[in-house]
């Protein structure tokens, strides 16, 4: 490992890690708490890369002398109901509000990510559409007894069991409704790891 660039994922999120793992791109993760709260001057879509950015950052600045040129990632992800972002819920009462406002209908997911490498910085967002069949107050009531999705924006992992049963469509990348747009990211890594052959 010696001389090779080192990657830090600016999150501790189990999810994020099993999906940048996907990449192949060797990894360490750390986080740093920030204020995820929208800018309401900001579209979405700037938000969610904003926020990603302010991940990156604080993450980069914790670093060691000897870390100064590793590669930060930074990803944000929210949940779009008719223009509305909804963010992580607050309670059960909160999560059974959201999920019932998102059954039998569509929705967008929308998660930004920030590469920092020295003082370039490179943003940039995937958006999916999601459509949910209709479940009754008990699947949601039970749902969220089960799976506690409090740490979801949305209120739900779209890879849950229980939730999983309801996903009538999806229309862009899956894995970007689970936490990180794989594609998109490795693309932006790549440069930055090449691989040898």
């Amino acid at each position: 490992m010696t001389g090779r660039r080192k990657l830090i994922l600016a999150s501790q999120s189990p999810r994020r890690r099993e999906l940048l793992a996907l990449t192949g791109i060797p990894f360490e993760t750390a986080s740093v708490e920030i204020n995820e709260t929208f800018n309401p001057a900001l579209k979405v879509e700037e938000n969610v890369m904003e926020i990603s950015r302010q991940k990156a950052e604080a993450v980069q600045r914790t670093l060691p002398e000897a870390d100064a040129s590793a590669v930060v990632l930074g990803s944000d992800t929210t949940v779009l109901l008719d223009g509305a972002a909804l963010g992580k819920p607050g309670d059960f009462s909160h999560a059974f509000e959201m999920l019932s406002a998102l059954q039998g209908r569509c929705h967008e997911v929308l998660t930004g990510f920030c590469i920092l490498h020295n003082d370039n910085a490179v943003l940039n967002y995937a958006r999916t559409i999601v459509e949910f069949g209709v479940m009754t107050a008990t699947e949601i009531t039970r749902y969220i007894e089960v799976m506690k999705p409090f740490d979801k924006a949305g209120a739900y992992g779209i890879q849950d069991p229980l939730l999983a049963c309801f996903v009538t469509r999806i229309e862009g990348c899956y894995y970007n409704v689970v936490g990180l747009p794989v594609s998109k990211v490795y693309a932006a890594l790549k440069p930055l790891f090449p691989t040898k052959g």
